[in-house]
């Protein structure tokens, strides 16, 4: 897997590559020039319906990370790791609160960014040369009042329907875990789904989760005391920007993985930030999701041979927000 050299494909000037794979995998007006929502339309009434079928055992996987000052954020563009604040205990007695016949109560804080844990990328996250999703100018769509066009408020009910694992780690990792800066290509995605048999065929309107192993490596760390170290934005394995074809003929809805960055890091070009959130998101319109666990989902799949499942992934309604923390439940 480590083989894969993106040059070969697309040359060495990422810039040039960027552009040539947002004009090849464009989505702008397929939906219309209102739309807010990008590739969550493939995901519509009668394929959420269908995939309530998938629920036989009733068992559900939360595929958050905890949201606390453990987390793995250290400062990077101000984003740290939620501050929890106690506004009144069960000290504060129902004469100091002025209550009456003995009552008393607990209410408490979070002050956090809203992509400091397990979240969703919206569709105004990110700009590709000041343009942001279905050709609107980026400083129209996002202003100081917040994602004007596509705030991740509009995609409060919908992102609920048909997930699939592919535990790339599992399929071609070595002890489950694919090693920092292995790019996953749509070869590799395609072997992990031949590997995995027939649950793990991907359809449109499908949430694509995608196992790395980092994540459980991460784990092994934090156990020995050694603490998160480079897990939010350092080296990790994760998807090549040449799956963009994959991500968009597939018409899947969204895609998540165990990693902070969805893409292989370091990126594949010298120099590059983030190549495939610049089509993704801008162009595919692909919601993405990041720091998703996905580890006991993984052995579950792995010990009954299911890799589908029913997902209700839901981001909080945040009114003009352009990401979201979310708490992913699968259910088998």
């Amino acid at each position: 897997m480590n083989g894969y050299d993106v040059t070969a494909d697309f040359g060495p000037d990422p810039e040039a590559a960027i552009a040539e794979s947002a004009k090849r995998y464009s989505n702008w007006d397929r939906w219309g020039a209102d739309d807010g929502i990008g590739t969550v339309n493939h995901l519509d009434a009668a394929t959420r319906a269908a995939a309530a079928g998938l629920v036989r055992r009733g068992e559900s996987f939360s595929l958050s990370l905890p949201f606390d000052e453990n987390g793995p954020q250290f400062g990077w563009k101000r984003r740290v790791n939620p501050v929890h604040t106690m506004m009144s205990t069960g000290m504060d007695t129902p004469e100091q609160m002025g209550l009456p016949h003995g009552l008393s109560v607990a209410d408490d804080a979070v002050f956090m960014p809203l992509q400091c844990s397990t979240q969703w990328d919206g569709l105004g996250h990110v700009f590709d040369h000041g343009v942001a999703w279905n050709g609107r100018v980026g400083r129209d769509v996002v202003t100081s009042e917040g994602d004007v066009a596509t705030g991740i408020e509009r995609l409060a009910a919908p992102v609920v329907g048909r997930g699939v694992l592919l535990d790339v780690g599992r399929a071609l990792g070595e002890d489950g875990e694919l090693p920092d800066g292995c790019p996953i290509t749509s070869a590799d995605l395609e072997e992990t789904i031949r590997s995995q048999a027939e649950t793990s065929q991907v359809r449109r309107g499908d949430i694509v989760l995608v196992r790395t192993g980092q994540l459980t490596r991460a784990r092994r760390r934090l156990a020995a005391g050694e603490g998160w170290g480079a897990y939010a934005g350092g080296p990790a394995p994760g998807l090549s920007f040449e799956t963009a074809g994959w991500l968009h003929g597939t018409e899947i809805a969204a895609v998540a993985t165990d990693t902070w960055g969805v893409e292989v890091r370091p990126n594949e070009w010298p120099g590059a930030m983030q190549p495939l959130h610049q089509v993704a998101l801008p162009h595919i319109g692909l919601l993405l999701g990041e720091m998703w666990d996905l580890d006991a989902l993984a052995a579950d799949c792995a010990d009954d041979g299911v890799y589908e499942f029913f997902l209700s992934a839901q981001p909080l309604p945040f009114t003009r927000a352009v990401g979201s923390p979310v708490n992913p439940v699968a259910v088998k």
